[in-house]
């Protein structure tokens, strides 16, 4: 379908992503998965993204690798360096709908410019606090000033798609005016439930069934509040509160957070079966983190039914239901994390009511609907775009039929995102003012 020479189906879309595959991570695993929904809605997407010799796992979709250097200091990182002329060209042949930019790193500023170039529509989604992670490396002077860069960024783009309303209403409070909406996360029931729970993998590590197992799941970096963590498991040794405690990944900290935590499990990283049966036969769930912007494996441990708590900040208070699926702790707070974990490691009817709840409210987060959603956004941008271009020739034609003027400009209105409540994919379009007919836009045109 097109109007006035813009088309209004995403026939293609060009995805840039900061990291795509050569990298596992909670962001990654959400662009394959949205790209691998996209082709199978008959829709072409092309992948622009850095890429090493030896990448985590195998992308879904066409990926076309850009130059990049290793980050310094985080040398597992990539940084994008733009896009060079053999890669517009590609990007010409390819002809684009849609531009979807997922990093603001160069990159993702080069496609930006060449979107507005060209006059194709541009979402950006919201992956990372990119800003946040300053604090973590004695460089926090510098964390306004790039939160300002970013706001700067996002605010020339079409639609900001946010994993959760909590990260949403950070976004508005910073400053950002454009059209946010909700690209919420799903999980895999079949994979991650409480059956997966294995006594004979707890005994194997010694530990039994009146013990009590505290996990973490993530990349073990600092900016993932890991000393914080250290701080708080001491406390709660400290208060003779008995237990045992699992890390569930890989990263560059790995090594000091095993010297630092030394009693614990250490796993590495874990995915499918693995990955399910060590939630499953958690107890209680331990995430500190503050720079979260959903909480992926907060969601994941929820549905396996264990119990979480995790700071009172970001993505987490998205998810998690003070007193009914865990407690949300106050950020940087040691007394206040070690009273919830104490209150969870010694009430084994708390844990089981809990746990039951957590099971019950992650069934909301279905994949599908929710990607359905981000399809959806695609339309919509699209169709504004179309909207006002179509206004503009009107105007043209009506002042000036001979076409000596200069063209008019018209300015695309931005609304500010005001969120009502939490919802995703199985609440109706009622239940929520401003989302799709799916139930993921919030705040912004549908």
């Amino acid at each position: 379908m097109f109007l006035g020479n813009v088309e209004l189906r995403p026939h293609r879309i060009a995805l840039f992503a900061g990291n795509y595959n050569y990298l596992m991570d909670g962001p990654a695993k959400a662009l394959n998965r949205l790209v691998g929904f996209l082709e199978r809605q008959g829709v072409e997407v092309r992948v622009y993204s850095p890429t090493t010799s030896s990448p985590a796992f195998k992308p879904t979709g066409e990926l076309v690798s850009v130059p990049s250097i290793a980050l310094p200091g985080r040398g597992e990182y990539r940084l994008g360096l733009g896009l060079p002329r053999a890669i517009r060209e590609d990007l010409k042949a390819f002809n684009p709908s849609l531009f979807h930019i997922t990093a603001p790193d160069l990159t993702g500023h080069a496609a930006l410019k060449l979107a507005q170039e060209w006059g194709i529509p541009v979402i950006a989604s919201y992956h990372t606090r990119f800003d946040t992670y300053l604090r973590y490396y004695h460089l926090g002077l510098f964390e306004p000033l790039l939160t300002q860069a970013m706001v700067s960024f996002y605010n020339q783009c079409d639609q900001v798609l946010a994993p959760s309303a909590s990260m949403a209403e950070e976004l508005e409070a910073q400053g950002i005016t454009s059209d946010v909406r909700i690209w919420s996360r799903g999980v895999d029931h079949s994979l991650f439930n409480p059956k997966q729970r294995d006594r004979a993998w707890r005994l194997s590590h010694d530990i039994r069934d009146s013990e009590v197992l505290i996990t973490f799941v993530g990349r073990l970096v600092w900016e993932k509040g890991l000393q914080f963590l250290v701080d708080t498991l001491e406390n709660l040794r400290a208060r003779c509160v008995p237990f045992h405690c699992l890390i569930v990944g890989d990263g560059p900290a790995r090594t000091k957070l095993e010297k630092k935590l030394p009693g614990a499990i250490f796993t590495g990283h874990l995915s499918g079966k693995k990955l399910a049966r060590a939630y499953a036969s958690s107890d209680i769930f331990l995430n500190p983190s503050l720079s979260e912007t959903f909480g992926n494996t907060t969601l994941e441990a929820m549905a396996s039914g264990v119990p979480a708590v995790c700071a009172n900040a970001t993505g987490s208070r998205s998810l998690v239901e003070h007193g009914v699926t865990g407690y949300l702790a106050k950020p940087g707070d040691l007394e206040d994390f070690t009273y919830w974990l104490a209150m969870l490691a010694r009430s084994s009817d708390l844990r089981k009511n809990l746990s039951s709840n957590s099971v019950e409210i992650s069934q909301a987060y279905h994949w599908t609907k929710i990607l359905s959603g981000v399809l959806d956004n695609y339309y919509d941008a699209l169709g504004h775009l179309a909207s006002a271009r179509s206004c503009k020739a009107l105007i043209q034609d009506l002042t000036d039929p001979a076409g000596m003027r200069a063209p008019v400009r018209i300015n695309k209105q931005k609304k500010a995102f005001s969120p009502k409540k939490t919802f995703h994919g199985d609440l109706a379009p009622q239940d929520c003012v401003g989302q799709n007919a799916h139930g993921i836009a919030l705040g912004g045109k549908s």
